[in-house]
C-alpha cells in the first residue's frame, strides 16, 4: 500500500503537466479529428494492429519530425503513465527521482533515434481518459502508455505497429469467490478506467451475456491504478484491466491475484496525431531495430519478467509481436 500511495502522490505532482493547453504548434500535420488518406476508417477496420505504416516509403517529406527537431527546447514531448508499476512509474526508492519502466525505456529509445539523445524527453502525465484528447489537441507528440490499438481509436489517432501483446483479465482479492470474466461476477461491483478497452469489454460482456445482467460496471476512474485503490478500500469487488497491468498490480499488493485467463487479445501501440505519417514511420523503424538488437528483450527481462513469468515458464507476452504493415 505504501508503494501505491507513493505513486499516487507522484501522479498528483505531475498531473498539472497533463492539463496544460496550447499545443505544440506544428508538431504534426492534420488537425484534430481530421482523418488522413492513409488511415483506415474504423467502420472498415479489421485487425487494427496490422494497419500501421511501413518504416520505408512515403513522399520523403518529414514535417512532423522537422517540427520536433526545430524546437528551441529540442525535446520529444511524450504522454506517459507515472503510476503503473514496472511500466511507467516513480520508484520512491530511486534517489534520482526519474521515471522508469518498460514504456519509459521505449520512449528513451525513440528520443535517441529522433534527436540523438535518449534523455531529450519532456514527460507529461496523461490520465487514461485523456490519452486521445492530449494527442488531438497537440499537447504531446505521442502517447506511450500501455495503449491498446483498436478499431475505434485508429479513426482518432495514428498508431505505430504493436510493441506488446497481452489481453484483458480480472483482478480480485485472493479470498474472493470471483473466478474470472464469467457468472461469478454476478452482483459484483467491477471497476475499470474511463476510455479503456476494459470498460468496452465490460459493456459488451453484459450485452452478449458473457456476464450476468446484475454485474455492476458503473464504477470508472480516470486512471487505472485508482481501481486498485478502490479494490483495497472495499469499494469494488473486482477490477478488469490488461493482464500485463494486472500482473504488476498483483505484485504491488499480495492480497489480490489474477482470476481466470486472458479473455481478449490486446496489442499496445505508440499513438500519434493523424496525418503525422513521417513520425509514425520513424517510430516503426525504431521498433524494428529495438526488437532486432535485443533492446526490447532486455527491457522485458528487467521490468516485466518478475511479474509476468512463472519461474522458467515464459508468458506469451515475453515474445514481441511481429509487425504486419498495411
Amino acid at each position: 500500500m505504501a508503494v501505491v500511495c507513493a505513486m499516487a502522490l507522484a501522479f498528483t505532482l505531475l498531473l498539472p503537466l497533463s492539463q496544460q493547453q496550447g499545443g505544440l504548434g506544428g508538431t504534426a500535420t492534420g488537425g484534430q479529428g481530421v482523418a488522413h488518406g492513409s488511415q483506415v476508417r474504423a467502420e472498415d477496420c479489421e485487425d487494427p494492429q496490422d494497419q500501421s505504416l511501413s518504416p520505408s516509403g512515403g513522399s520523403g517529406d518529414t514535417p512532423a519530425l522537422d517540427a520536433i527537431k526545430g524546437r528551441k527546447d529540442r525535446r520529444l514531448i511524450v504522454g506517459v503513465d507515472t503510476n503503473s508499476y514496472r511500466w511507467g512509474y516513480l520508484d520512491p526508492n530511486n534517489p534520482a527521482g526519474e521515471l522508469e519502466g518498460f514504456d519509459i525505456d521505449l520512449v528513451h529509445r525513440i528520443a535517441e533515434d529522433i534527436l540523438g539523445d535518449r534523455d531529450a524527453v519532456q514527460f507529461k502525465a496523461i490520465p487514461t481518459s485523456r490519452r486521445i484528447e492530449a494527442i488531438q489537441k497537440g499537447e504531446v507528440d505521442m502517447v506511450v502508455r500501455t495503449m491498446t490499438i483498436n478499431c475505434d481509436r485508429i479513426g482518432q489517432v495514428a498508431f505505430s505497429a504493436p510493441y506488446f501483446v497481452t489481453g484483458q483479465q480480472v483482478l480480485a482479492p485472493k479470498t474472493s469467490t470471483v473466478t474470472g470474466f464469467n457468472e461469478t461476477l454476478a452482483d459484483k461491483k467491477v471497476c475499470s478506467a474511463q476510455g479503456s478497452t476494459a470498460y468496452d469489454n465490460l459493456k459488451a460482456g453484459r450485452k452478449n451475456r458473457d456476464l450476468p445482467p446484475s454485474t455492476d460496471i458503473r464504477t470508472t476512474v480516470p486512471n487505472q491504478l485508482d481501481c486498485l485503490v478502490k479494490l483495497q478500500l472495499g469499494e469494488v469487488d473486482a477490477v478488469v484491466t490488461d493482464g500485463a497491468l494486472a500482473a504488476s498490480q498483483a505484485a504491488q499488493d499480495p492480497t489480490v491475484e489474477l482470476k481466470g485467463s486472458l479473455f481478449t487479445d490486446e496489442y499496445y501501440g505508440v499513438a500519434m496525431k493523424l496525418g503525422s505519417d513521417d513520425l509514425v514511420r520513424q517510430v516503426n523503424r525504431t521498433l524494428e531495430n529495438y526488437i532486432k538488437d535485443g533492446g526490447w528483450e532486455a527491457s522485458y527481462e528487467k521490468w516485466l519478467h518478475p511479474t509476468m513469468d512463472q519461474g522458467d515458464k515464459k508468458s506469451a507476452s515475453a515474445t514481441p509481436p511481429e509487425a504486419d504493415y498495411k
